[in-house]
């Protein structure tokens, strides 16, 4: 008997389980942090990947499975009906209308041998009040306190000039941890 059989006839529906979930084009990541930010354990296996910008190499994340995402639920607690709605998300994969539980032991060796989004972005994302280091432009070298991201790939940072708090704006990658 193969999983899909198994996780069609098993009868411990309280279990949690993984699923896919399919996401609109390029979405991927907003419906990773939409499902996180709504409770679920959510798992978005990214490839770190160096990609020419503006004439520039920079890292970047792409997704591992493009257009698909994993998240855990359990069929008797988990409120499933939010998920359809959540920016980003196109539909949870299955069969008909019965979703499919992905086996455990290929997430498992995912997490193992790749990175988690969350993973991946401790070195990318910064959290409010952060002491943070500018690496490239005008102000290089110079120490600033991280005040909020602004879209994906801009931050809003607090650099002292002229005896003020002075609110810049730039992109993440000119920022690293003090």
């Amino acid at each position: 008997m193969n999983s899909v059989d198994e996780s069609l006839e098993s009868g411990d529906d309280a279990v949690p389980r993984w699923y896919v979930i399919q996401c609109k084009g390029g979405e991927s990541f907003r419906a990773a942090d939409h499902l996180a930010n709504q409770g679920y354990e959510v798992f978005h296996p990214v490839l770190e990947v160096q990609k020419k910008r503006r004439g520039k190499l920079e890292w970047v994340s792409e997704p591992l499975f493009p257009y698909y995402l994993f998240i855990r639920l359990d069929r008797l607690v988990s409120n499933w009906r939010p998920i359809r709605s959540t920016r980003g998300v196109l539909k949870l994969v299955g069969f008909g209308d019965m979703p499919v539980a992905v086996d455990d032991a290929l997430v498992a060796t995912l997490r193992e041998h790749g990175s988690d989004r969350q993973d991946a972005t401790v070195n990318l994302y910064f959290r409010a009040g952060e002491a943070v280091e500018i690496t490239e432009g005008p102000f290089k070298d110079l120490q600033a306190v991280f005040a909020t991201h602004k879209g994906q790939e801009r931050a809003i940072v607090l650099l002292d000039l002229l005896h003020r708090q002075q609110r810049l704006e730039m992109p993440v990658s000119q920022l690293r941890r003090c």
